[in-house]
This record gives C-alpha cells, sequence and structure tokens, in this order.
C-alpha cells in the first residue's frame, strides 16, 4: 500500500512516499491569477484550495494512478481541531484511504529515537512558528508556541545561514515559553526533561551559536537532532511505515491523533 509522510510548513513543505528514498522539499508557494500565494501562515493554512493545488502539484503524477495511500500528516502542536479540519480538506486531493495527524513534536521524537518512557521537552524553531512541547509517555501533556521564527531575525534568513550575533529574540522567546512550564507545572515532569536535556529541531537549529545560547540560558543540556529541518517528516515516514505494517492499516476510516 502506498504512503506518504507530510510536513506543511509556512515557508517549506516536505514529503516522502514510500518507494522513495529522497525527500521531497519545496517551498510552501502556489501560483495563481498570475502571482504566487502562500497558503501557509505561522503555522495556519490561510488558503486550503491553495495548500491543495500546491499538494497536487507536488505529489500529484508521483502517486499511481488508482492507488490510495495512507498518510501522515504532521500538525503544530496548538493548531487545534481548525488546522486538522482544513489540512485533510486540502490533502484530499491525494486521495488518500486514511488520515492520520500527529504532533510535529511526536514526529520530532520519533525521528530522533527518543527514549519516551520518561518526559522529553521538544523545542522546534521554524522559519515562521517555534515551539515547545512536553511529551510524557509519547503524548503531549504541555505546549507553547510563538509567531516567531528565522525569517524574523535581521541576518539569519538565508540558506545556509549566515553567520552573525546569535538570534537572541528566539533564544529569549523559548527560554520564557519553558520558565512559564516550569512555573505551572505541579509536577516535576518538566524539570525533570529539563535537566534531562531538549531535543532541539527545525531550520532553527542550523543557526549558529542557538543550541549554546538556549542551553546557557536554560543551564540544561541542549541537543539538537540529526538534520533537524527535515527531522518532522522523517520522524513521519518513520511512523508511517510502522502504521503501513499493522493489521488495521487496510481500513478507510481516518484516525485523528
Amino acid at each position: 500500500m502506498t504512503g506518504i509522510a507530510l510536513d506543511l510548513g509556512s515557508a517549506r513543505t516536505r514529503a516522502w512516499t514510500s518507494g522513495r528514498r529522497m525527500i521531497l522539499d519545496v517551498p510552501t508557494v502556489t501560483f495563481h491569477g498570475g502571482g504566487a500565494v502562500y497558503p501557509i501562515r505561522r503555522g495556519a493554512i490561510v488558503d486550503t484550495p491553495g495548500t491543495a493545488r500546491m499538494l497536487d502539484r507536488l505529489l500529484g503524477h508521483r502517486l499511481p494512478r488508482f492507488s490510495r495511500p495512507l498518510l501522515i500528516l504532521t500538525a503544530p502542536v496548538l493548531g487545534g481541531v481548525a488546522y486538522r479540519a482544513e489540512a485533510r480538506v486540502a490533502v484530499e486531493v491525494l486521495r488518500p484511504r486514511s488520515v492520520l495527524t500527529i504532533p510535529t513534536a511526536r514526529a520530532v521524537a520519533s525521528a530522533a529515537d527518543a527514549d519516551l518512557t520518561r518526559p522529553l521537552l521538544v523545542v522546534d524553531i521554524g522559519a515562521h512558528l517555534s515551539e515547545v512541547a512536553l511529551l510524557v509517555d509519547g503524548a503531549v501533556v504541555d505546549a507553547r508556541h510563538t509567531a516567531l521564527g528565522t525569517s524574523d531575525v535581521d541576518g539569519v534568513a538565508s540558506s545556509p545561514p549566515m553567520a552573525s550575533s546569535p538570534p537572541s529574540r528566539i533564544i529569549d522567546c523559548v527560554v520564557a515559553m519553558v520558565t512559564a512550564m516550569l512555573e505551572q507545572d505541579r509536577t516535576s515532569r518538566t524539570l525533570e526533561a529539563v535537566r534531562r536535556g531538549a531535543l532541539l529541531a527545525g531550520g532553527g537549529a542550523l543557526l549558529p551559536d542557538v543550541s549554546c545560547g538556549l542551553a546557557g540560558q536554560l543551564h540544561a543540556p541542549v541537543l539538537p537532532v540529526p538534520a533537524p529541518h527535515t527531522a518532522a517528516v522523517r520522524g513521519a515516514a518513520k511512523l508511517l511505515r510502522a502504521a503501513r505494517a499493522h493489521p488495521s492499516a487496510g481500513g478507510g476510516t481516518a484516525h485523528p491523533q
């Protein structure tokens, strides 16, 4: 059975299809009426038809003609029902048999082969959105986000990143989110996760001095995952391979996560 792992970002869309080794990585843009349209902004789908056109252009010709793929879609940890609903409408252009949605933080943990028997803090710094999530037994139990990313920091929006002063705005925002989680947690789980070391993913993990700056302010380890900019889609692909092997994968029912 054909499968698709999909990570819809505000700046980049990444996809992996079964039978291929390469990750497709393209700008999140489509064209309509003679101009460029950016259908996803700050972690929200603002143009569902545009998102569908982009996915059809990216993946439509790569799928077997009569296939009904199993699709695993990453979602912002605080995207909520609205994001999942818009995403499901957009991916219908790919004729999925079933759609499973997973939090981006869970996909990152999967890509890193993280031990989920202990509390885990995941920091994902994207181009337009940064998230912090606490996982306990693999489930998100607390999360924060800010509409700030690498594209908002002067001098670090290029690819590969320019060597410049540390992007202190992002570091300060992430530290503030972690601090709020620590202050509001009546258990020791957040503190245990911080002391264990936060996983760092997203394009922000490629910027000079981000992990060191965060570690210095948190007084705890910060561990960039390998190839952090593609960690979410690689984790989704790993979960997809496991899901395709499950006996229930042949059903036609979508299962939100």
